[in-house]
């Protein structure tokens, strides 16, 4: 279990993200249609777009009305405004998304770790997140919130429905708001293999639905991200903060990005086949990585979902020191070439020897390169793809020693 004080540490400037998908001509002509559009959204998001994100969860099982919606432009100003908003501490799956945790700091806020289970990323084990809860009131603090992830960033897994339910259960016996990450629920590499629940149909009085729509419905440069409330007195009286938090914040959607993302919110035909192919191609090249990391002898969770895989090189301590690699920054510089993100990142001590990769450091760095990785039948197969999952091999097996992949 590990506290971090609201100062510290400072992050270090994020590597350049990857340049995403290329955006669909669809949604650009959408864009483009609005352009003339002067007026923002209404902070919170206007009537159609939050009908549509009613629509938009209801297909997945959470039967949602527009007064229980909020939209902002993207997941850090809506996990800001729901901080300001719950008060207290913030509680964290160690290693949880990049994301979480800045804004929390930005408001002098504690966060907690409590560490994930051997089986899944995502959700902390139930029984540290209770010894961690108990610990922090120990010191004085006051947790208010954990944050979860059914589709996990950075590892790429998926919590079963037990382990998530019982990490909800001890949540709710602690008295915290559950916030449930599910931007990359969509992405799940076989819908038929993963069985995902939403925290939200398990604890319906207690649990804020979040969605970073950068993921699957709109290009990765559109920030629009989304909040569902519970239909309760107390769900409406977090909705009525996190509005007032926005509104303080005076960060609304632009108007014409808002005309786009009504229109990908009702799902259409070409929207809906594109999260498909991002899917499958995601997991075919994460299946890829996760060959490579595992057969150099690292440990690696098989990745389910989305782009990302986390892989600890602990076992390889030895050889990696040996080559001045004894720490996650040395290791995301040495493996930077292939989107690498040292553990740090990700709230696991930097003297562990874990990173983050992901598929879409493999798609190529144009537009066409990577609308050929979307259409090839099979990705693996693409000269450019092939060659820079050798380069990969090669790397490891220098740095590790090894002489497999």
């Amino acid at each position: 279990m590990q506290r971090t004080a609201p100062g510290s540490p400072r992050p270090e400037p994020d590597p350049e993200p990857p340049v995403g998908l290329p955006v669909l001509p669809e949604l650009a002509a959408h864009l483009a249609a609005a352009a003339d559009r002067t007026e923002a959204e209404p902070l919170g998001g206007a009537a159609p777009l939050r009908t549509a994100a009613c629509g938009y969860w209801e297909r997945r099982g959470l039967a949602t009305t527009p007064d229980r919606v909020l939209a902002a432009p993207g997941a850090p100003a809506l996990l800001l405004a729901l901080y300001a908003a719950a008060g207290g501490a913030v509680v964290l799956p160690r290693p949880c998304s990049a994301l979480y945790a800045p804004p929390a700091r930005l408001l002098g806020r504690p966060v907690h770790l409590a560490p994930v289970p051997a089986e899944s990323g995502g959700v902390p084990d139930p029984f540290a997140l209770l010894e961690t809860v108990r610990r922090a009131r120990m010191h004085g603090d006051t947790p208010r919130m954990l944050v979860l992830s059914v589709a996990d960033d950075p590892t790429g897994t998926c919590p079963a429905p037990e382990q998530l339910h019982e990490v909800c259960e001890a949540a709710a016996d602690e008295g915290l708001w559950v916030v449930s990450d599910e931007t990359r629920r969509d992405l799940l590499h076989d819908p038929h293999d993963t069985v995902l629940l939403s925290p939200a149909e398990m604890l319906p009085d207690g649990v804020v639905v979040l969605t970073d729509l950068r993921a699957t419905l709109v290009p990765a440069s559109w920030p629009a991200a989304l909040a569902r409330f519970p239909d309760t007195g107390r769900g409406a009286a977090l909705h009525a903060a996190v509005l007032d938090a926005l509104t303080a914040l005076r960060t609304p959607l632009p108007g014409p990005l808002g005309c786009a993302v009504t229109h990908a919110l009702g799902e259409p035909d070409e929207v809906r086949a594109r999260t498909a192919t991002a899917a499958r191609v995601y997991g075919v090249l994460a299946t890829a990585l996760h060959h490579l990391v595992t057969g150099a002898g690292a440990v690696c969770r098989p990745p389910r979902s989305g782009s990302h895989l986390y892989a600890d090189f602990e076992p390889l301590r030895r050889p990696l020191g040996a080559r001045g690699v004894v720490e996650s920054h040395a290791l995301e510089r040495a493996l930077a070439p292939w989107g690498a993100r040292g553990g740090h990142r990700f709230g696991d001590a930097p003297g562990a020897l874990r990173v983050r990769l992901g598929a879409e450091a493999l798609l190529g760095d144009g537009r066409e390169q990577r609308q050929r990785a979307l259409t090839a039948p099979d990705p693996l197969e693409l000269p450019h793809i092939a060659e820079t999952l050798t380069a990969l091999s090669r790397t490891l097996a220098g740095l590790t020693g090894s002489s497999h992949g």
